[in-house]
């Protein structure tokens, strides 16, 4: 029997179709790939850089500082928040982990065109990777608000669902920048406005979360000012960065706050409000960011079989 008999007797069922995406399941299967990856974007992101990982720190503090000057010392916005540097860098970090997780993944699959039209590998594996590299550099930020924090009399205060907070306001936050990411990456290949539109949203995402403000204030102008309808301040609340910052302000900065409401720079200014639907907002930004994932992995796995041809 000759090697085309065998092969003729082998039920065509068996066969892969070539280059077919099972999507992130892949991930998991070629999860190794995926460490080399991320190994490889965290060493080479600062190669040939004097200041090295430091300028991981140095970003975050020189944008905390711009606003801590504009907003809270020349627009007197701190006033109305006590501890507003702790409110405002915890704000800081989490726009940062969404900001570069979004923007990195949206450029994922171009950055890497050359590996895109040689070899075949889970597209999504580049998505997934910027993603994980941006929580890396995410890390170091968190480190030193926790050790400001904890300087404050943060541990004083803070309970298993400052930790559980903590948890979910990553969770929702990478979640919803890689649904995002798989989509306007998929959609770059193609068309390169996605870049100028995802640079538009970014610009957009810090205002649109309460990271310089109070979210009570969103509340007093729409409802008591304007006397718009209530239902525009719950639909604020649920933006998944919204959540992502608020909850970072429950883990943070409320437990950091209660050691010094009773200072005498402090007497007076109660601490904000927690949003009353803090709990339900957060399974409902949960599933919402679960809901962009699959959404974003849909489109991408509808445009990868031409991702070669148009890079």
């Amino acid at each position: 029997m000759t090697a085309a008999d065998l092969f003729a007797r082998v039920p065509r069922s068996d066969f892969d179709v070539p280059g077919r995406s099972h999507g992130l399941m892949d991930v998991v299967r070629w999860r190794y790939l995926l460490r080399l990856l991320v190994r490889t974007g965290v060493t080479t992101r600062y190669r040939n850089s004097v200041l090295g990982w430091t300028w991981s720190y140095v970003r975050p503090a020189a944008q905390f500082l711009v606003f801590w000057v504009v907003l809270g010392i020349f627009m007197n916005l701190d006033h109305g928040i006590p501890n507003y540097a702790v409110y405002l860098f915890s704000g800081i970090v989490v726009i940062n982990l969404f900001s570069e997780a979004f923007k990195n993944a949206t450029t994922s699959i171009v950055g890497n065109a050359a590996l895109v039209r040689k070899v075949f590998l889970p597209r999504q594996l580049f998505a997934v990777s910027a993603v994980l590299v941006a929580f890396v550099h995410f890390l170091p930020q968190v480190a030193l608000l926790l050790v400001v924090c904890l300087l404050m009399g943060w541990a004083l205060h803070f309970s298993i669902l400052s930790v559980l907070a903590i948890l979910a306001g990553m969770l929702i936050v990478m979640l919803f920048a890689l649904g995002l990411g798989l989509f306007f990456g998929a959609v770059n290949v193609r068309f390169r406005d996605a870049e100028n539109i995802v640079e538009l949203l970014l610009l957009l995402a810090t205002w649109a979360s309460p990271v310089l403000y109070a979210w009570t204030m969103v509340r007093t102008s729409i409802v008591d000012r304007l006397n718009w309808p209530s239902w525009i301040v719950d639909l604020y609340m649920l933006n998944p960065i919204t959540q992502g910052v608020e909850l970072f302000h429950y883990a943070f900065w409320r437990p950091a706050t209660q050691s010094l409401v009773s200072a005498s720079d402090y007497a007076g200014l109660p601490i904000i409000d927690l949003p009353p639907t803090l709990g339900w907002s957060t399974l409902w930004t949960l599933l919402i960011s679960i809901a962009t994932l699959l959404i974003g992995q849909a489109v991408f796995r509808g445009l990868e079989g031409k991702f070669a041809q148009d890079l």
